[in-house]
């Protein structure tokens, strides 16, 4: 739950975290169980759990909807960059499953989209909502759906 908090000497609002989310960010912990062996992707995989931690730590400390907004705005261009990247490995090495792989991260996107575009229209929990999607998609997208194209991948020795 996000409570509003009004900040009267710079009259802008803050987001603040309440204590029963403070379990998410150790959804946010890089563990050894999310490593693929595919050095490029283990290393995009971080750097989400890093803006994954960012977005928290921001929300926790009671930053503005506008620093929320531009870590968002990040999440979901890095989110994108990382699943064309994905997607260009699979292609190059001919993983079978390209096409179920790429309609679950068309489908991730287009959710953290809307996300984005409800939590700028003003609704204030967007924000835990794309936590809460981001620490689902990290934790269950990586840990089985990434996992089934390490093989072909790391038999074709993709970096």
């Amino acid at each position: 739950m996000v409570r509003r908090r009004r900040n009267h000497n710079c009259k802008r609002e803050s987001l603040k975290l309440s204590r029963t989310t403070a379990d998410i960010v150790f959804m946010f912990e890089w563990k050894t169980d999310y490593a693929t062996g595919i050095g490029s992707i283990d290393a995009q995989h971080q750097s989400l759990f890093a803006i994954g931690r960012e977005l928290y730590a921001a929300m926790s400390e009671g930053q503005g909807k506008a620093v929320l907004g531009r870590i968002l705005d990040r999440l979901v261009q890095y989110t994108t960059v990382h699943f064309a990247h994905e997607e260009r490995l699979m292609k190059l090495h001919n993983y079978a499953d390209l096409a179920a792989h790429k309609a679950q991260h068309d489908a991730l996107v287009k959710q953290v989209v809307t996300l984005q575009e409800e939590f700028r229209a003003g609704r204030a929990t967007m924000a835990v909502q794309v936590l809460q999607v981001l620490k689902d998609w990290l934790d269950g997208h990586i840990r089985k759906t990434d996992m089934a194209y390490t093989e072909c991948l790391k038999a074709h020795k993709a970096a």
